[in-house]
């Protein structure tokens, strides 16, 4: 029988965010949109990638010796290592990884079964219960990997820890919905009302996504939304009201989280290769505020961040 796993790219411990509580919040890699303002890109495609920080290389050429592939060069501009890795050639085996002591070249992901996660997760079962925090499953997106992601929630259950998934919505088969319906929180993404620009800005229309969390909210789940805002792309008035009279008429709720666009993710996108397309300046919080008062008119509990 084939062992129940799949590739991790980051595990937070002691999180103050992502739920409620001390939270230790587990990124599964692997998600069905791509918005274009993505964070968390590495935690976009479910196979392993490297990530690559030429700065870091000191030249020292160990890495050249174990690619099976060749796809690995390294020159010399003066005192300083070129590194360059040929994306094309290189199927991320991870051998140069276990060789590069200064970390230029890392893989995005660790592949994790059920029971090595858990053991992770438990060793802060005390945290949760004393704050009242507990295990997120993020991404990515937890829903694609529904087998993976339901034995972990009733591993937590077991031991009586709290469970959140963040997720996109874009669920699209019953047994990932089944796994929104067993955790105990959701966090729950809210990007564009109108699906075509839904469409245009994440790749995918949001019909499923809204008619999954009416369900939800009919299920009385406990749910906060979480809401990124990218000026000139979702934060026009008609999206704002359209937006606030949805989320005002579903009775789960209990919280709306505002997050302010950020460009942070400019350095992933660079490791991974990849062109990084917003030249949005940051939301800065004066204009978070400001569009945290709207939402405050239609009797929401609205947080800046979270």
């Amino acid at each position: 029988m084939e062992e129940n796993k799949v590739l991790i790219f980051n595990i937070v411990r002691g999180s103050l965010v992502d739920g409620h509580g001390i939270r230790t919040t587990v990124f599964l890699k692997g998600c069905p949109l791509r918005c274009m303002w993505c964070c968390n890109v590495e935690g976009q495609l479910t196979c392993n990638e490297m990530k690559v920080t030429p700065e870091y290389c000191n030249g020292c050429g160990a890495c050249l010796k174990v690619c099976p592939k060749n796809a690995i060069t390294v020159t010399k501009e003066g005192d300083k290592a070129v590194l360059e890795l040929d994306r094309k050639l290189c199927d991320s085996c991870g051998k140069c990884t276990d060789v590069c002591y200064r970390e230029a070249l890392q893989t995005f992901g660790k592949y994790y079964t059920v029971d090595e996660l858990f053991n992770i997760v438990k060793k802060d079962a005390a945290s949760y219960r004393i704050s009242g925090g507990g295990v997120t499953i993020a991404g990515g997106e937890a829903t694609m990997f529904p087998d993976f992601t339901m034995a972990l929630i009733k591993k937590c259950q077991e031991e009586y820890i709290h469970t959140a998934i963040d997720t996109c919505g874009y669920t699209v088969n019953e047994k990932s919905l089944e796994c929104l319906k067993e955790a105990d929180l959701l966090l729950y993404d809210v990007k564009h009302m109108d699906s075509d620009m839904h469409e245009k800005i994440t790749g995918v229309r949001n019909e499923k996504i809204l008619e999954n969390l009416r369900l939800l909210n009919d299920m009385r789940k406990d749910i906060i939304i979480r809401m990124p805002l990218i000026p000139g792309y979702n934060d026009s008035p008609e999206n704002l009201k359209a937006t606030a009279e949805f989320l005002s008429g579903l009775k789960s709720v209990e919280r709306l989280d505002l997050i302010g666009y950020h460009n942070y993710s400019q350095k992933k996108y660079q490791q991974l290769g990849r062109k990084y397309l917003m030249t949005i300046p940051a939301a800065e919080e004066p204009y978070v505020r400001e569009i945290k008062s709207f939402f405050d008119q239609y009797g929401l509990n609205v947080q800046v961040g979270g």
